[in-house]
C-alpha cells in the first residue's frame, strides 16, 4: 500500500472525492513524517502543526458536505520563506531584517488559500535567495534527502528538499537564475520556472518568476490551474487567459517530428561532469526513439555576458546592505557580503555596461532557440555539492559557474523545466531541462510529461534515516 506521504495531489484529491482519506488523516500522517525527516533536512520554517491540522479539519468539512472551495481543497502545500503568507514575518533566508508580520499573501500564497491547500509550513532559503544552498544566516542548514552531506541546491532549497522527502505533494519556489530548476535537478523532483508573468508575484523583477515543484508533472500542471490566475499587484504579469492545464499528459507519441535542439555546452561556466552528459545523451536517445528529430547546438552565452549580469546583480545586492546598519549587515553571511562588496568600486558606465547583458542574453537565447520547438539540456553541469559551501566553486568571486545552463530563460522569459533523468552512480539525481517557446508553459509540461512516460520509473524516494 502507498504511504500518504507518497501520494500525489491527484491522488489525495480523488480518495477526498471517493471519501476514502480525508484531509485531516492526510496532513497527520505527513505532520508525523515530517517529524523523522525534518531534524536532518531543515526544511522547513513556520511549521506549526496545529494550525495545519485546523485548515484540514475545515476542509474535512467541506468535503463531508459535498462543497469542496476549489481545486486544491484539502491537499497539503508548502510556501518558499520569501513569498509572503498573512501575518508572517518574510525574513528572506537571512537574520539581517527585522521580522515584520506581512499585511496580506503574496499573490503565489493567496492563490493558494482559495483554492482550500493546506498550508504545511514555509521553506528555508539562503540570504536574499542569492545562493545555489541551502547555506543561511537565519535557517538552519539545509541538506538534501538524497545524501545527507550535499545541499538540496537553492534559492528554493528547503521547496526541493521536502519534496523528495514527501512533506507533500505541492511546493512553491521562485527562479531569478535557476532557483527552482537547480534544486528540483539535484532533489530528483520536478520544476517549472514559467514564462515571466505567467505566474503573478510580488514583487516583480526582471527575470523573477514563481512555479510549482512537485514530484510529477500533472501536479505541477494542477497548481498552474491555481497560480496563473491574475493579481493586479504584479506589474509584469500576463493577460489571464484560459489554458487547459488539465491537458499536459501527453502520450510518447506526440514526440514524433518534433525538432529538438540538444545544448551540452552552455558556452561559460563549470565544465559538464561527465555522468551528468551521459545522463542528458541517454534522455536525448529516448526522444529520438520516439520519433522526435534532435539536433546539436551551438553554445550561445558568453563570458561577458555571465559576468555582466552577475555585476549587475552584485551592486543589487550592495544597495541592499546599505539600507542595513552597521550591525544588521554584520548578519549577513560573509560569502554575500564579500560578493556584494567587490562591486563597491565598479563605475557607472561598467554597471551601465554590466546591465546591458541581460536583453544581450535575451537576445542571444531566443535566436539560438528560433530552429527548434524544444531545447534540451543539463538543468546543471554537476549534481548537488557539499552542503557547508554557498556555491560549488567557493568563490565570491566566482559565483555563479552553475548557472550557465537555466540563467538564460530567464532573461528571454521562456518556460523552462527541470526534470529527473536519472542517477549518477553514487545516487545522486540528475536533471533535464526542457525550455519552449515564450508563453508555450502548457507545451513545456507536454513535452516533460511525455518524457516522463518515456523515463520510466527511477530509484525509490529516500527514506528518513533509520527507515531505510
Amino acid at each position: 500500500m502507498t504511504a500518504l506521504h507518497d501520494l500525489s495531489a491527484h491522488e489525495l484529491l480523488a480518495a477526498y472525492r471517493a471519501r476514502s482519506l480525508s484531509p485531516v488523516e492526510v496532513t497527520r500522517a505527513l505532520l508525523e513524517h515530517i517529524a523523522r525527516w525534518e531534524p536532518h533536512l531543515h526544511a522547513t520554517w513556520l511549521l506549526r502543526p496545529e494550525e495545519a491540522l485546523a485548515q484540514a479539519r475545515s476542509s474535512e468539512a467541506r468535503w463531508l458536505r459535498g462543497a469542496p472551495c476549489g481545486p486544491l481543497d484539502g491537499v497539503p502545500v508548502t510556501v518558499k520563506d520569501n513569498i509572503a503568507t498573512r501575518g508572517d514575518p518574510t525574513p528572506l533566508g537571512t537574520a539581517a531584517l527585522p521580522l515584520v508580520p506581512a499585511a496580506a499573501d503574496a499573490p503565489p500564497a493567496a492563490r493558494l488559500r482559495e483554492a482550500g491547500a493546506v498550508f504545511i509550513s514555509k521553506t528555508t532559503m539562503p540570504d536574499y535567495g542569492m545562493l545555489s544552498s541551502g547555506l543561511s544566516s537565519f535557517h538552519a542548514l539545509a541538506r538534501n534527502p538524497w545524501d545527507l552531506n550535499r545541499g538540496p541546491g537553492g534559492s528554493s532549497a528547503g521547496a526541493g528538499a521536502a519534496a523528495a522527502a514527501g512533506y507533500a505533494p505541492l511546493h512553491v519556489g521562485t527562479d531569478i537564475g535557476g532557483s527552482i530548476r537547480l534544486p528540483a535537478s539535484w532533489c530528483g523532483i520536478f520544476g517549472l520556472k514559467p514564462s515571466l508573468g505567467r505566474i503573478p508575484i510580488d514583487p516583480p523583477y526582471t527575470g523573477r518568476a514563481a512555479g510549482p515543484m512537485t514530484r510529477t508533472v500533472r501536479d505541477a500542471a494542477l497548481m498552474m490551474q491555481v497560480l496563473s490566475r491574475p493579481d493586479a499587484r504584479d506589474s509584469m504579469s500576463l493577460p489571464a487567459q484560459d489554458i487547459a492545464w488539465e491537458q499536459c499528459a501527453a502520450p510518447p507519441e506526440q514526440l514524433r517530428g518534433l525538432r529538438l535542439g540538444l545544448l551540452l555546452d552552455a558556452g561559460c561556466g563549470l565544465p559538464v561532469d561527465a555522468e551528468v552528459r551521459a545522463a542528458i545523451e541517454a534522455a536525448a536517445r529516448l526522444f529520438e526513439q520516439a520519433g522526435a528529430i534532435v539536433t546539436p547546438m551551438a553554445p550561445f552565452l558568453t563570458r561577458a555576458m555571465l559576468d555582466g549580469m552577475d555585476h549587475f546583480w552584485r551592486m543589487r545586492s550592495l544597495m541592499d546592505l546599505h539600507t542595513l546598519t552597521p550591525g544588521e549587515r554584520g548578519k549577513v553571511l560573509p560569502f554575500i557580503r564579500a560578493w556584494a562588496e567587490s562591486a563597491a568600486g565598479l563605475t557607472g558606465p561598467q554597471v551601465f555596461e554590466a546591465s546591458q547583458q541581460f536583453h544581450a542574453t535575451r537576445v542571444a537565447t531566443v535566436r539560438a532557440c528560433a530552429p527548434f520547438d524544444y531545447v534540451l539540456s543539463p538543468v546543471a553541469p554537476i549534481t548537488a555539492f557539499a552542503a557547508e559551501l554557498p556555491a560549488p566553486t567557493n568563490d565570491p568571486l566566482r559565483p555563479l559557474e552553475h548557472i550557465a545552463f537555466t540563467v538564460p530563460f530567464n532573461m528571454s522569459e521562456q518556460p523552462a523545466a527541470a526534470i529527473a533523468c536519472g542517477h549518477t552512480a553514487a545516487g545522486l539525481p540528475v536533471g533535464l531541462q526542457i525550455a519552449g517557446p515564450r508563453f508555450d508553459d502548457l507545451g513545456v509540461l507536454r513535452i516533460a510529461h511525455a518524457f516522463e512516460r518515456l523515463r520510466g520509473p527511477l530509484r525509490p524516494w529516500p527514506e528518513p534515516p533509520g527507515n531505510q
